[in-house]
């Protein structure tokens, strides 16, 4: 089951320290909604561990994430894959730009696509989708509390 999630984050810091942040496992780790543990494997290599619950079902889910086509400081693409044993996988990616606003905003715009299966792709795409959403809105939420210091 695939879904797509677009969105947009008016982030109140200068563009530089949104792509620093984006690229730091210790901010990631922080705002990624049930992650355990975030570990750098490369500079651009890193291995997840995250705890979801999607309705019902709560997995642990054991994955690498790797960023791609980097063009720094605007944009990147970040893929990521994981195994939740008998609850199913998640894979996807997102495409991350960053474009300044002034000297102190950056606009953070997403667009991702995730693919699910398993226990969890019989939940249903509304339940699915929704809860991807909360989860992407949390994250955005948290990273932009965290970089603009609110």
């Amino acid at each position: 089951m695939a879904l797509v999630i677009e969105g947009e984050e008016r982030i109140a810091a200068p563009a530089e320290k949104v792509w620093q942040a984006l690229n730091d496992p210790e901010v990631l780790k922080a705002c990624i909604p049930g992650c355990e543990s975030l570990e750098k494997q490369s500079d651009t290599e890193f291995a997840a561990t995250v705890v979801l619950k999607i309705g019902p079902i709560k997995a642990k889910f054991a994955g690498a994430v790797q960023l791609k086509n980097l063009n720094p400081p605007q944009s990147y693409r970040i893929e990521g894959e994981g195994k939740g044993g008998v609850a199913g996988f998640a894979k996807g990616g997102a495409d991350v730009t960053i474009e300044p606003d002034g000297a102190d905003t950056t606009v953070l715009k997403y667009a991702a696509k995730a693919d699910v299966g398993g226990k969890i792709a019989q939940l249903g795409s509304r339940l699915i989708t929704s809860t991807s959403k909360k989860l992407a809105g949390e994250f955005f939420s948290s990273f932009n509390a965290k970089v603009s210091g609110a």
